[in-house]
């Protein structure tokens, strides 16, 4: 890994868990000498997170973490819901058993560590769920755009909606109905369920916190 690389992946991880919330100032001289680096690579990184659309430049301000606000909030779940909707409809015409059974598999360490109380651990499973499934369903394209929709959105930890006990077993009912679609072969009702559960995630932090954005469904 380059140095560029590292300034980028740790300023990434820390925008999008909201260590560094959106309007923070990022001044390359600071963050190069908290990372231990020059300010060549912290340069680097910066344009990248630009592209991501994840900082901004203003004239006598230089580089400013976006701060997205309630209408963003929509949009990212409105996007999420439409990608991971199609990966879900397609990967129920493509997945193999050995992809099923490794899905299963992550479901039920999930059901595992919601039985014991282990919320802190299935955000992150979740994720991985998602996210695997439009891997699935689009290998070429929808895998990358999804990860692409979910970076761009700073994701505080503490914002989970899996951290909220009354959730869990609403969304694990959600998974096991995409997977029974999935063993199924239904399409339809894949893309459907999926979507109703990315959508109802947004709901849910609209609804607990306002502006803060965010969650790990």
């Amino acid at each position: 890994m380059s140095k560029a690389e590292y300034v980028y992946s740790v300023l990434l991880d820390e925008i999008r868990s909201a260590r560094i919330p959106g309007g923070t100032a990022l001044r390359a001289g600071e963050v190069a000498k908290r990372l231990g680096v020059s300010v060549t690579p912290v340069r680097e990184a910066l344009r990248r997170l630009e592209k991501d659309r994840l900082i901004s430049y203003e004239a006598h301000h230089g580089a400013t973490v976006v701060d997205l606000g309630d209408e963003a909030l929509a949009e990212y779940y409105g996007l999420r819901a439409v990608v991971e909707g199609l990966g879900a409809r397609l990967a129920a015409a493509r997945i193999t058993p050995e992809e099923l059974a490794s899905l299963r598999e992550l479901h039920a360490a999930m059901a595992e560590h919601a039985e014991h109380g282990r919320y802190d651990l299935l955000g992150e499973q979740s994720r991985r769920f998602h996210l695997r499934i439009v891997d699935i369903g689009g290998p070429a394209f929808l895998g990358a755009h999804a990860r692409s929709v979910r970076n761009s959105f700073p994701v505080p930890a503490e914002a989970s909606l899996w951290l909220d006990e009354a959730q869990v077993k609403a969304q694990m009912e959600a998974h096991e109905g995409i997977l029974a679609a999935l063993a199924a072969g239904d399409g339809a009702a894949a893309e459907r369920i999926m979507v109703d559960h990315v959508n109802r995630a947004g709901e849910y932090r609209q609804e607990t916190s306002g502006p803060l954005p965010g969650d790990l469904a």
